[in-house]
């Protein structure tokens, strides 16, 4: 996951802080020396990092920190606001047009995932109600236009598309059948090249030229690290971008090119792509990255996260069954799935204030783990998930030769699911024993 690396040490510097009582000039600068190091290390871009650091420094040896009761926790709280001014302070909406369709103009090098990103910009579009279409641009690379209408029809959103002709008229053309089919947003999807060069930026300004796009989108890939952050000059100053996408966000420990990028264009971040799936793209909120870069969490995106995943229905209904005592393996199951919609477990962890993902070595252990549990339920009749006491000798044999696992893991499994069953019993007799008090909710609800 992004900023692993620099979280560590950050952690490490202000653990450090945190445990003198008072603070001295010298306690501070030796400290941001380390961060100094910790930025660099992450690629950060050095002028950006020289410009934090003096900024912090001069704010983090004022009389009112070092002479506060709680010193450390104050330079902490510097580093944390200037860390959120450094990547845009707020979170930079996409803007819409006057008068549909809203243009949006996908622009990067190859290689950038700007294909991937134009799906998964127009997914999320509709999600927020919106009728895109997606424009096939990209007239060079191999099977580009296949792989949107791919995507495309995974979306259920219509592909403009006219072959390997002219990239700038297939643009002007589809704006122009957005207009005449009800289409509020179109994604051009242009091409890319392995490096910067005049044929490509060209080709993109009259395309710019000819479809006045709203916005002109950035796709940058976060795991090139400072060669990003050239690439975004480079980009800004021939055709002036509105905005930043960052892809693999969720690959890079480092996460250099999300704290460089903002401070050299002078344009937001406004999109992290943070997974392989077309449903894993996020707006980019600085308050929140700045949080889990120091390791202080974000509940707020966990949060959203369960709330997308979970069907409040399917919750209700599951909280009445454990009243009744009813809960079952195949309500177990519900639950297992709607958690995998959350994303990996090292993504929920990291969110989790106080969590440090560089230490979390049982994670990989912990998926595989409910990749097993769910393969044990499945090859188990409905029967046997609904009465669990039925599941005798023969029948484990038969659920763990049908999941590829032993017979030892169908036992743990079903020594888990009790003890939980007895756990959800303690609870629901709490919550009857607390009615007078008003309704109790179940921790785990």
């Amino acid at each position: 996951m992004a900023f692993e690396g620099l979280t560590s040490k950050l952690s490490e510097v202000f653990k450090k802080l945190t445990s003198r009582g008072k603070l001295s000039e010298q306690d501070v600068k030796a400290a941001m020396r380390e961060v100094k190091m910790a930025l660099l290390e992450a690629d950060v871009n050095f002028l950006v990092v020289k410009k934090f650091i003096k900024t912090v420094s001069e704010r983090a040896v004022g009389s009112e920190i070092l002479e506060s009761l709680t010193p450390g926790q104050q330079v902490i709280k510097v580093v944390n606001e200037e860390l959120t001014n450094l990547m845009g302070s707020t979170v930079s909406k996409l803007t819409v047009a006057s008068a549909p369709p809203s243009v949006y103009m996908l622009v990067g090098l190859q290689g950038a995932g700007k294909t991937t990103m134009a799906g998964k910009l127009a997914g999320y579009l509709k999600k927020q109600g919106k009728n895109p279409l997606l424009c096939a641009c990209d007239i060079y690379r191999p099977a580009a236009i296949q792989q949107l209408k791919v995507l495309g029809e995974k979306l259920e959103i219509p592909v403009f598309e006219e072959g390997q002709k002219d990239a700038v008229k297939t643009a002007l053309h589809g704006v122009q059948y957005a207009k005449d089919n009800g289409h509020d947003a179109v994604l051009l999807d242009t091409a890319g090249r392995l490096h910067i060069d005049t044929e490509l930026m060209d080709e993109l300004k009259r395309m710019k030229k000819a479809v006045d796009p709203h916005e002109i989108l950035l796709v940058v890939d976060s795991m090139t690290g400072q060669d990003a952050v050239n690439v975004a000059q480079s980009f800004h100053d021939t055709l002036e971008i509105s905005g930043v996408i960052l892809t693999k966000l969720d690959g890079d420990t480092r996460g250099g090119a999300a704290l460089s990028v903002k401070a050299v264009t002078g344009q937001p971040i406004k999109f992290a792509g943070v997974g392989e799936k077309l449903t894993d793209i996020e707006p980019f909120y600085p308050e929140r990255m700045a949080s889990r870069i120091l390791g202080m969490g974000d509940v707020l995106s966990l949060i959203e996260k369960a709330q997308a995943a979970f069907d409040e229905k399917q919750a209700a209904k599951l909280e009445e069954r454990i009243k009744s005592q009813k809960f079952d393996l195949e309500d177990f199951m519900d639950q297992l799935q709607q958690m995998k919609k959350m994303g990996s477990m090292s993504d929920i962890l990291a969110m989790m204030p106080g969590m440090n993902a560089s230490k979390l070595g049982n994670v990989e252990l912990d998926e595989k783990q409910l990749s097993r549990t769910e393969a044990i339920v499945s090859s188990m009749t409905v029967a046997e998930r609904q009465n669990p006491a039925i599941i005798n000798g023969s029948r484990r044999k038969r659920i763990a030769a049908g999941s590829g696992t032993s017979i030892q893991q169908v036992n743990q499994l079903l020594r888990q699911f009790d003890s939980m069953k007895k756990m959800m019993r303690q609870f629901t007799d709490m919550e009857r024993g607390g009615r007078r008090r008003g309704r109790m909710k179940f921790p785990f609800m």
